[in-house]
């Protein structure tokens, strides 16, 4: 019985580690100089395709939220009139 209380007792001391340590790269001199190429290319296209296609959503999103949002405003302004 004392030797089942002593091994409960060790158990919360134990560190668990289940994930494996893992060594990144460090990628940050290769982006920065990525970034401060001067080649008249925006900062916010220079990621790649990625970078454009998110670009082009983007506008893309914003154009036709602003078109629903005056068209919104229209169909409130000029309210149907009722029989």
């Amino acid at each position: 019985m004392l030797r089942n209380l002593l091994t409960l007792r060790q158990i919360p001391q134990r560190t668990i580690n289940v994930a494996p340590v893992r060594q990144f790269k460090n990628k940050v001199p290769e982006k920065q100089k990525l970034f401060q190429e001067d080649d008249s290319i925006p900062v916010h296209l220079k990621g790649g395709v990625g970078d454009a296609l998110l670009y082009r959503a983007t506008m893309l999103f914003t154009v036709l939220g602003t078109v629903y949002a005056f068209y919104q405003l229209g169909m409130a302004s000029f309210p149907k009139k009722q029989n």
